[in-house]
């Protein structure tokens, strides 16, 4: 299950990366992950503080340090 937390963070890191910042929702469609996988891949990056949080009004939007 680790393996996969880490490769699903792989995942979003490389949109991230590629597209820029994106709310929840929008990593959620472009990744094409569940809400367990996002959620812990967000929280694998999170971890390794590789992400930055900014709340908007309905999501919260993530983007790379």
């Amino acid at each position: 299950m680790k393996e996969k937390i880490g490769l699903d963070a792989g995942r979003v890191w490389s949109i991230l990366n590629e597209e820029g910042a994106k709310t929840v929702k929008e990593l959620k469609k472009s990744s094409k992950l569940t809400d367990k996988e996002i959620f812990a891949a967000i929280g694998w990056l999170a971890r390794e503080e590789k992400l930055l949080f900014e709340e908007t009004d309905s999501d919260i939007c993530l983007s790379l340090i």
